[in-house]
């Protein structure tokens, strides 16, 4: 590979990873109104409700878009991280999620979990094994 293809590939990777961070900004901004805006701003009106929801949808869709993006533009070391580390993350959000609906079916759990604490869960589990990949193939 030449000098040129790889500074290529490195403004590449450099252009796909800042629109991944502010597409997910902007779904993390969305999500935000859809949730807080009925109680704070538009006052429980039903059709600004939906607006937002609407508006949280299409820019998720956009940021799935941003991210499949981003991860063309990645070596195939990191794609392999990353690929990784999502097998774990979706594994993990399979076996915990209905573990849950089990346990709370035979009526073993007293409280509901609130989704962002498994989102939260998630994204820990994704990080620790995005750092595993990395401390992996270093």
């Amino acid at each position: 590979m030449n000098d040129d293809d790889r500074s290529s590939a490195y403004r590449a990777q450099n252009r796909t990873t800042a629109l991944l961070a502010l597409w997910t900004l902007a779904w993390l901004a969305t999500l935000a109104a859809a949730r807080f805006g009925p109680a704070l701003i538009w006052h429980e009106h039903a059709l600004a409700t939906w607006i937002a929801v609407a508006v949280n949808v299409a820019v998720g869709v956009a940021w799935i878009i941003s991210f499949a993006r981003f991860l063309r533009a990645q070596d195939e070391l990191w794609r392999k991280i990353t690929h990784d580390a999502l097998a774990v993350t979706l594994g993990a959000g399979w076996v915990a999620g209905f573990g849950y609906f089990a346990a709370d079916a035979a009526g073993l759990i007293r409280y509901d979990v609130n989704g962002a604490l498994f989102a939260a869960l998630l994204g820990v589990v994704y990080l620790i094994s995005v750092a595993m990949g990395w401390l992996r193939y270093r």
